[in-house]
């Protein structure tokens, strides 16, 4: 039984998707005690344990302090099961993060399998479908399986009610990748997203990064999404590249100007335009997984976060694997995987 202290690092969920996806996979039971201790709201909220038992299905395991508030809990996987699910979180939590501790496993499973999450796919502090559709899936579809996801309905924050499919084609093992360099520029893109609400909101966010960017109109675009259960507004930057797309986010909130909301998302863009690594720092966290199973890759980022290095130290309580961080003289990191 691998014992995990949950309030390590970074202290978040991630600590428990990372260890629900490398159980499902290696077959190794553990426990995580002090369950997200460091947030203001400790222990299992609804988007955790959703992924919890979504795992202990597909992994037909043994579960004890899966419940709202759990400041601990054990996983004893017994059987990966590839087939069809139906994941509803029943809250605006995020959809994408209960992916994160069933997709490792299906990727590698016998068989294909179709999982429908509902709840919210467009979340502060979690990569957005968007992010999913367009930046990790291409890449991991370079390693082997095939991977579609198809948004039926958004998702925002905080009334929720999204849903989308996850189609899943395993690979019998995935292929290292090595992600060194962007490649030349091919477009940029900027959209505004909103429902139920004024269209004046994307408007104003739009002339901020035409503004701060030098974007030309061809590449901004306003989106009025008209089937979602509550408004919401996000503000996507994309910028593609030969080798990689990228995409920086940015979430409406009441109280929030759109100009403050437009200014933050340009400032996360530019800190990636500004340097060449072409792996952003919330992309480099996802890559990590998926190249610790290939047992070997290789990609340039911009400086680690502690929730990247966290997860880290908690893959390799599940596999024999090395990460061998090098800063280069520019600023950036090179992550090497080997095993």
């Amino acid at each position: 039984m691998i014992r995990i202290d949950g309030s390590q690092g970074e202290g978040g969920g991630q600590i428990l998707r990372t260890s629900l996806a490398l159980s499902l996979v290696t077959g190794k039971p553990f426990q995580v005690n002090k369950i997200r201790a460091a947030r203001k709201k400790p222990g299992l909220m609804r988007q955790h344990l959703t992924a919890v038992n979504a795992a202990r299905e597909i992994g037909d395991a043994k579960v004890s302090g899966n419940r709202i508030g759990s400041s601990s809990f054990s996983f004893v996987p017994a059987e990966l099961k590839a087939g069809n699910y139906h994941f509803a979180i029943g809250t605006a939590g995020s959809c994408t993060l209960v992916l994160q501790a069933v997709l490792p496993a299906l990727i590698l499973a016998d068989g294909s399998s179709t999982l429908v999450l509902e709840g919210g796919t467009h979340n502060p502090f979690s990569p957005s479908f968007d992010f999913l559709s367009k930046v990790f899936l291409p890449l991991l579809n370079q390693m082997g399986p095939n991977v579609e996801a198809t948004l039926e309905k958004p998702g925002f924050y905080p009334a929720g009610g999204g849903r989308f499919t996850v189609k899943i084609a395993p690979a019998g093992e995935l292929k290292p990748i090595e992600i060194q360099q962007r490649g030349e520029a091919v477009w940029q893109k900027a959209n505004a997203v909103i429902s139920q609400l004024e269209p004046g909101i994307a408007e104003r966010e739009l002339k901020v990064v035409k503004r701060k960017l030098g974007w030309p109109e061809n590449c901004l675009e306003i989106k009025d999404i008209k089937n979602s259960r509550g408004p919401g507004n996000v503000l996507n930057l994309e910028v593609g590249y030969e080798n990689i797309t990228e995409l920086f986010i940015g979430f409406g909130e009441r109280g929030v100007s759109a100009e403050k909301v437009a200014s933050k998302t340009v400032k996360l863009a530019e800190d990636y335009l500004t340097c060449d690594a072409p792996v952003g720092r919330y992309l480099a966290d996802q890559l990590l997984i998926p190249l610790a199973l290939a047992g070997k890759g290789r990609f340039r980022t911009l400086p680690l976060t502690n929730h990247t290095i966290t997860n880290m130290d908690i893959i390799q309580r599940f596999l024999d694997v090395n990460f061998e961080v090098n800063k280069e003289t520019d600023g950036t990191v090179e992550v090497n995987v080997s095993n």
